[in-house]
C-alpha cells in the first residue's frame, strides 16, 4: 500500500510497496482521510531523528524506517473481535488518539499515561501512521465524530486537544471572568486562543511578531494581539486590563526565553504561568519571577482521551469554529515540497497543512520502492 516513510534527517519518501496491516482482537482499521503537519514533524524532518525511534521503540518494537502521521482522522474499515459492544461500527467517521503508552510505569499508573516513561506516538514512533491507505489502532484510539464535523476538522481534533489540555489543567474553572495571555501565534497558539473562547475567557491577549499571525490571531478569537518589539507586554497587558488586576493566566506557547521571562511577569498576584511549549535547549530562568508574585507555575504535555472527548464536543456544538486554521491541502506525493519545506521556508503564511489521503498520488513517477 502506499506509505509516506522517515528515514532519518530530511529523508521522507512516499512508498508503494508497504504490506497492509492486519487488524487484531480489539483493534480497529482505519482508512486514513486527512492528516495534519505539525511541528514535531518539521524538527524530526530538518534534524532528527529525535523522537523517531533508532532502535526498536519498548512498545511497538518499530524502528525507522516507519510510517508517519499522528494528526489524523479516517473512516472505519474493518473492527477486530471483542469489539461487538464497543459502539464502534464500519464505515464510522472518527479522530484517532495517537498515543502509546505502556500502562505499568509510575506514570500510568497515576493516570498520567500522556507522559509514559515508555510511550510515543502512532506515526512518530511505529505502529503505522496516518500518511497510509491503513492503519490499525487500538480501540481505545477511536473517537467518532458528530455528523456535523468534517473530516478535515477531525485532522484538528489533535492540536486543539493539545490546547484543551492545556486550558484544563490551569485553574480557568475557579476564576470569575478570566483574563488571559497567550504567548505565540502558531498553530498551539492559536488552538489555545480557540478554546480559551470556547471554555469563557473574559478577555484574551496574544503576543506575536509575525504580522500574518498576527491577523490570524485576531480571526481565531483574541480580543487583543500585541507585538513584543513595539509593545510593552507586562504594562500593556494591564492596562487592557483594567489597570489594576493583572491578567490571571498566561500560556507559553512560543518557548523561547522572553517568551517565558514575560509570562511570568504579566501574571498578577496568585496567577498561573501554564508551560506549553516543548524546549530544545536548557534556559536561564529566575524563580524570584514567580516568588515575589507567589505565582504557580504549571507544566503541561500533549493530551489524554478527556481533552479529545472536551474538543469534539465542542466541535460538534460549534463552540469551537477551527476551518480557519486549514491554509493549505495537498497530496501524499507533494507531502516534502509543498508540506514540510512550504512550512519551513512560509511558516507566517501557513497554520496547518492538511495531507489529503484518499487523494492519493498526482505523479505515479515519484513513487519509490521502499528499502
Amino acid at each position: 500500500m502506499l506509505a509516506a516513510r522517515y528515514y532519518g534527517k530530511e529523508d521522507v519518501r512516499i512508498v508503494n510497496d508497504i504490506q497492509r496491516p492486519k487488524c487484531g482482537a480489539g483493534q480497529v482499521k482505519v482508512e486514513p482521510a486527512f492528516v495534519g503537519i505539525c511541528g514535531t514533524d518539521l524538527h524530526e524532518f530538518m534534524g532528527g531523528p529525535n523522537f523517531s525511534p533508532t532502535s526498536p521503540h519498548p512498545i511497538t518494537k518499530e524502528a525507522i524506517p516507519i510510517t508517519i502521521g499522528h494528526e489524523f482522522s479516517g473512516t472505519i474499515k474493518e473492527l477486530g473481535s471483542g469489539l461487538e459492544h464497543s459502539g464502534l461500527k464500519i464505515g464510522q467517521r472518527l479522530a484517532v488518539q495517537p498515543t502509546i503508552y505502556c500502562a505499568q510505569c509510575g506514570a500510568c499508573s497515576v493516570g498520567a499515561e500522556n507522559a509514559c516513561l515508555n510511550g510515543g506516538f502512532i506515526g512518530l514512533s511505529g505502529g503505522g501512521g496516518g500518511i497510509s491507505e491503513e492503519v490499525v489502532v487500538p480501540a481505545e484510539a477511536c473517537l467518532p465524530l458528530p455528523d456535523n464535523v468534517g473530516l478535515d476538522i477531525g485532522a484538528l481534533v489533535e492540536p486543539l486537544a493539545v490546547a484543551w489540555h492545556a486550558v484544563d489543567a490551569s485553574p480557568i474553572a475557579e476564576i470569575k471572568e478570566p483574563k488571559c495571555v497567550v504567548f505565540g501565534g502558531g498553530p498551539i497558539g492559536l488552538a489555545v486562543v480557540q478554546v480559551l473562547r470556547a471554555r469563557g475567557a473574559k478577555l484574551i491577549i496574544c503576543v506575536e511578531v509575525a504580522k500574518r499571525r498576527q491577523e490570524f490571531a485576531s480571526e481565531f478569537g483574541a480580543d487583543h494581539v500585541l507585538d513584543p518589539t513595539k509593545h510593552d507586554v507586562v504594562s500593556t497587558a494591564l492596562e487592557l486590563c483594567g489597570g489594576m488586576h493583572p491578567p490571571d493566566l498566561a500560556f507559553d506557547c512560543a518557548g523561547v526565553p522572553q517568551s517565558l521571562e514575560t509570562a511570568c511577569k504579566v501574571i498578577r498576584s496568585r496567577g498561573t504561568v501554564v508551560n506549553v511549549a516543548i524546549w530544545e535547549h536548557a534556559i536561564s530562568f529566575n524563580p524570584n519571577w514567580l516568588v515575589f508574585r507567589e505565582a504557580n507555575y504549571k507544566a503541561v504535555l500533549g493530551y489524554q482521551r478527556k481533552d479529545f472527548k472536551g474538543v469534539i464536543e465542542a466541535l460538534g456544538e460549534g463552540k469551537i469554529k477551527p476551518a480557519k486554521m486549514i491554509t493549505s491541502r495537498i497530496q501524499m506525493d507533494k507531502l516534502v515540497d509543498d508540506g514540510y519545506w512550504a512550512l519551513i521556508k512560509e511558516k507566517d503564511k501557513h497554520v496547518k497543512i492538511l495531507v489529503d489521503v484518499k487523494a492519493g498520488v498526482s505523479d505515479p513517477a515519484s513513487i519509490v520502492k521502499s528499502t
